[in-house]
C-alpha cells in the first residue's frame, strides 16, 4: 500500500481514517523475530537513540522475547486504532500524553493495576488509570545570548516584531503538537489559532525536531527556540557548557509555553500479552529504568524516590506550569487538522 504524502496522512489522521502499513510507519529494528506470536511487541513513539538502551532491557525484566517497533508517537497511535484487534501491539510508549490519549479516549488501553499507578503523581498519569507517565519533560525557549540578552516570558511574545524571522519551532515534532493541543485546552481553538498564524506571519523558521532548532539557536541561526528542556541538558552533558551557547528560559506565570508533558506508557486491550505488557511498565517505573532516564536523557524521572541528578535542572515541584490534566490532550486528531488548516504541516 503507497504510504500517503505527510499533508494528506496527517489530514487523514485528523478524520481518523489513517491507513499506514506496519513497516512504513513503525521501522523495523526489533528484538524478537518479525512474526514471533511469542514476542510482546512494543510500539514505541520515543526516538530510538534514546530509548534503545534502555527498552534493550525489557526482555530480562518480563521473561520474554520483546519486539520493539519505532515511529511517530501520532502516527503510531492512528496505526493502533485503524488495525483494531488485529493489532500485535501489546504496549505502547508514547513520546507524549496526547496520543496515549487519543487511545483512551477510544478504550484501547486497559486500566493498569493500583500498584503501578500509585508510583506516579495523579498529575502525570490517566485519571481513568489505564496510562501512566514513565517521564517528564518541560517545554522550555532557548536563547542565544549573542544576540539577545533575556528571553521572553511568555510564548504570546515570541509572534512580536522584536522577534521577526527569529524563531525557531519543529511543527510537525510531538512534543509541539502537544504543546499546541495544551494552548488549545487552557485558552481555545480561536485564540490558539491565531496564534500559531501570528507565529507563521512572523517569519518563524521551521525545523524538523527539537535538535535541530537548538542547533539552530546555538549556531545563531534564530535567536529563540521552542524546544523541550532535555535537548538542551544532553548537549551540555555530551558537549560541555563551555561549547554550547544557547541557554534555556523555564517561562513563569502559568504559561501555556511552560507546559510540562510525560512520555508515558499503556497496556492495548485485548493484546494476549497483558501481564508481560504490565510487566514491562513497571520495568520503566523501576529505579534502574528513572535513573536511566535521569541520567542518559535528562528527563524527570516520575517514579517516587528517584531523583534527577541533572546540574542546574530546576526541581520538577518548582516549575510554574500551566494547570492542565495531561488526559485532556487527547484531541490530537484536532492539534493536526489546526496545524494543517494554517499550514504548518
Amino acid at each position: 500500500m503507497r504510504r500517503l504524502p505527510a499533508r494528506r496522512r496527517l489530514a487523514a489522521l485528523a478524520a481518523a481514517a489513517l491507513v499506514l502499513p506496519a513497516a512504513a510507519a513503525c521501522g523495523g529494528d526489533g528484538q524478537g523475530d518479525p512474526g514471533d506470536d511469542s514476542a510482546l511487541v512494543i510500539y514505541s513513539g520515543r526516538n530510538e537513540k534514546l530509548v534503545k538502551p534502555i527498552l534493550d532491557q525489557v526482555e530480562k525484566a518480563v521473561g520474554s522475547k520483546v519486539e520493539v517497533r519505532y515511529g511517530d508517537s501520532a502516527e503510531l497511535a492512528a496505526q493502533i486504532l485503524e488495525e483494531g484487534d488485529r493489532s500485535e501491539a501489546a504496549l505502547f510508549f508514547s513520546q507524549d500524553a496526547g496520543a496515549l490519549g487519543a487511545l483512551s479516549k477510544e478504550g484501547r488501553l486497559e486500566k493498569l493495576p493500583d500498584k503501578t499507578l500509585g508510583k506516579v503523581d495523579p498529575s502525570y498519569r490517566s485519571g481513568k488509570g489505564d496510562w501512566t507517565g514513565v517521564s517528564g519533560r518541560a517545554r522550555v525557549i532557548a536563547y542565544n545570548p549573542e544576540k539577545t540578552a533575556k528571553a521572553p516570558d511568555s510564548v504570546h511574545d515570541v509572534t512580536g516584531a522584536k522577534w521577526k524571522g527569529e524563531v525557531g519551532y519543529a511543527p510537525t515534532n510531538a512534543s509541539f503538537q502537544a504543546f499546541v493541543t495544551g494552548m488549545r485546552v487552557l485558552e481555545g481553538d480561536d485564540a490558539t489559532r491565531d496564534w500559531l498564524k501570528d507565529l507563521k506571519a512572523n517569519g518563524a523558521k521551521e525545523y524538523a525536531n527539537n535538535l535541530a532548532v537548538l542547533d539552530a539557536v546555538d549556531s545563531g541561526e534564530v535567536s529563540l527556540g521552542l524546544i523541550n528542556h532535555y535537548y538542551w541538558y544532553e548537549r551540555v552533558a555530551e558537549k560541555g557548557d563551555d561549547a554550547v551557547t544557547a541557554k534555556l528560559h523555564f517561562l513563569p506565570g502559568g504559561d501555556p509555553g511552560a507546559l510540562v508533558n510525560v512520555a508515558g506508557a499503556g497496556v492495548l486491550e485485548g493484546s494476549g500479552q497483558s501481564e508481560q505488557a504490565r510487566k514491562a511498565v513497571d520495568f520503566l517505573l523501576s529505579e534502574k529504568a528513572q535513573t536511566y532516564f535521569a541520567e542518559e536523557t535528562k528527563e524527570y524521572p516520575l517514579a517516587a524516590g528517584v531523583d534527577p541528578e541533572t546540574e542546574d535542572l530546576p526541581p520538577l515541584d518548582s516549575l510554574d506550569s500551566p494547570e492542565i490534566d495531561l488526559g485532556e490532550l487527547d484531541s490530537l486528531q484536532e492539534t493536526l487538522a489546526m496545524l494543517q488548516d494554517v499550514g504548518m504541516v
